[in-house]
Formats: C-alpha cells, structure tokens, sequence
C-alpha cells in the first residue's frame, strides 16, 4: 500500500472520552459526551443513536481504535434490466415532506448484506435482487469496500451503500407508517431530473445520482 496517500491521524492530539450519559431513552436515544481536550479542559456534546449504553460505548471505542466499521443500515442503489435506477419518494417525518431517495433500511441482528438488501427491496419497492437460477443473492450485488457514517455531526449510524442488479417480483410491503411510492429513472434522464427536482433529497441519493450523470 502506499502510506503516502493514506489518511492517518498519528501527528493529532485525541481528545480523551471521560463519560457517556443516557439522557433520552427511546428508539432514538439522546447521549451526553462529556471529552477530556488536548488543553486538559471538559468539553461536553450531545449526540444521538439507535444502541443502547454498552453497544454505544463499544462502537466508540471500537472507531477509537480505527476497527473496522459495522454497517447499522444499507442504502441500495438499484439498476433494472432496461438500465433504469429504482428509486423511491418517501415522507419523512422529521421533514415534514416526501423526501428523493434510494431505498434503504436497517439490517436485522444476524442477517448477511445481500440478505437484507433483497429483504429491503421486495418491502418498500417490490423489486428483488436479480440473480441467475442457482445463484448466490450476493452474486447481483457490489457493496462499497466501507460502510460509511450517515452524518458524524450527530449521530453513530453507519450505512452500506450496495449497487445491485434488481427486477420487480411482486407489490411492496411496506411497515405501517412508511409511505413508500417507487419510481425508475432512466440513467439517460439523470442530469435532466437532477437539474428540475424540488422535492428534497437525501445527501447519498445526491452524490449518488451525479455519480451517474451522463
């Protein structure tokens, strides 16, 4: 590997985590960080997540210790047979809006990636993963080589972003609350829909749809 171009944080000084308070208890908890500064003073920062106590003060200490990085939920950036990208307008609530995107969700205790991606895409979308008779579900998909963090300002999600081949099977079925409508966008269209879209979009959905601009 060539260390010249790899990022490193060896010359910084690390703040010094000192406690983890639970402040909000929920689905979304709300945590009090309290760090140890490089000028010996406290400094205190408020942030949220999904884990309880033990799993929270784990994964800091497992970023801490720069290991690798367990995905909480993936993103699947889906093409169709006619080169189509599958993409989905769904509310959001914080929002208070329908909200572009690609269809995503949280990976369930024990389950691999192509499994909850396929399980993801046939419950908001109907879509599955596309796979020749006798294959693998992981042979129609390309994760990125990382799971990457949803916004470091505030909270410790991690999400997957997977390429994968799809094709519809059947109607969604989507939870009670989540309003789900499927949409396929031709890759020829991509510049055109990104240049007249009003309706707020996801960050990744944004980065990603440029990836794709013709």
């Amino acid at each position: 590997m060539d260390t010249s171009i790899t990022p490193t944080t060896a010359s910084l000084t690390t703040p010094r985590l000192v406690d983890i308070k639970l402040i909000a208890d929920g689905w979304i908890k709300k945590y009090v960080l309290t760090y140890e500064l490089p000028d010996k003073t406290l400094y205190t920062y408020d942030c949220a997540s999904r884990k309880a106590p033990d799993a929270f003060r784990a994964g800091l200490e497992a970023n801490a210790a720069s290991q690798a990085v367990t995905a909480d939920a993936v993103c699947i950036v889906g093409l169709t047979e006619n080169d189509e990208l599958l993409m989905i307008r769904e509310f959001r609530y914080p929002l208070n809006s329908w909200c572009i995107a690609f269809p995503a969700g949280l990976m369930e205790p024990g389950e691999d990636l192509a499994t909850c991606v396929d399980r993801e895409l046939r419950e908001e979308t109907g879509y599955a993963l596309r796979v020749s008779d006798g294959a693998d579900l992981s042979s129609a998909i390309t994760p990125l080589p990382q799971a990457g963090f949803s916004s470091t300002g505030l909270t410790d999600e991690t999400v997957q972003i997977v390429y994968a081949q799809v094709t519809r099977v059947a109607d969604a079925t989507p939870e009670r609350g989540e309003l789900i409508e499927q949409f396929l966008l031709n890759r020829a269209h991509v510049a055109d829909f990104i240049a007249s879209n009003t309706t707020p979009i996801g960050t990744r959905a944004q980065l990603v749809l440029e990836s794709f601009r013709s």
